[in-house]
Formats: structure tokens, sequence, C-alpha cells
């Protein structure tokens, strides 16, 4: 479920905010019981700390997300994404690295991102960069394996006219 569980360390406090809400604001921490144990009230503060409402969504979309059955999905689905941007890098000199794990990826490229950015959405692709060189690809967790070859090929297509 949380990316630092792949490298076998566990925070003594995490941010947690964006997907936590499925779209509607919030932010929390998580934290070990020793920082807990010293965390006293007032000390911290959030715009998007959340209310009955919001705090409800939460966890329906941790429900959902920590589902065994969906994550053995998301995992499927992102060993196929990497396979398939492995052979896409491999037959496209213009890709200098692949980044990212799971299904938040980065392609370093031999050019400008924000080009390839254009290029991209003209071909209806949503991608995003991270800095000069590097475009990001985060495809929502329900994607399916008939969608990353859309994504490839598109992609494709979006390289060929860089």
């Amino acid at each position: 479920l949380w990316a630092h569980e792949f490298y076998g360390v566990t925070p003594d406090i995490m941010a947690v905010a964006k997907p936590l809400g499925g779209g509607f604001p919030i932010g929390a921490i998580l934290m070990t019981q020793a920082v807990a144990d010293v965390v006293h009230a007032g000390e911290h503060g959030t715009t998007f700390g959340g209310g009955p409402f919001v705090t409800a969504v939460a966890k329906v979309v941790l429900d959902k997300i920590a589902d065994p059955a969906f994550l053995a999905h998301v995992r499927d689905v992102s060993d196929y994404l990497d396979e398939a941007l492995h052979d896409f890098a491999s037959s496209h000199p213009q890709v200098r690295e692949l980044r990212g794990r799971g299904l938040m990826r980065g392609i370093q490229i031999d050019g400008s991102a924000a080009a390839l950015r254009e290029i991209a959405h003209e071909h209806g692709l949503m991608i995003a960069t991270a800095g000069d060189d590097v475009v990001r690809l985060l495809p929502p967790l329900i994607i399916e394996r008939e969608q990353v070859d859309e994504l490839v090929e598109k992609l494709g297509a979006a390289f060929s006219q860089l």
C-alpha cells in the first residue's frame, strides 16, 4: 500500500493527502506511537484536517485501496506497465532513463519534456513533466492492461514527432 514498504523501512512520521480523499481535500499524518507520545494538542494543525464528511470519504477510499484484490490488480498492471516501458525504451533512443515504481513513472528523455507533453496532448495522452527532461506518467489505479497498450502506442506516436 505504501512506497516505503518496498524498501523494508518504516517511517516515524508520514504525511498523506491528495489520494486519501479520492478528490476531496483532506490531509493527515501517520506516526508511530513514539512520535504520538510527544506530539500534543495544538502542536500540529492542517488546513484540510478533515471534518466528518471528508473523513468518511477517506475511510471508503482507504478500504478500497487497501483491499488485497485491488492491490493485486494494481501490482499486476504495474508489472505490465514496467515491461511495456522497458520494451518501449529499448526501441526509442530518446529515452535516457526510466524512473519510478508501481504506476508512478518518470521517463527521462533526450529532449524537452514540455515539448513531448504538448505533442502527447495532441495524441490524447495526458502526461505531466518533472523538470526539463522528465515526463511523468500518473495513470489511475484502475487502469487496465489494454489502456497500458494504448498509452504506449500514443507515447510512441508522440516520440515519433519529437
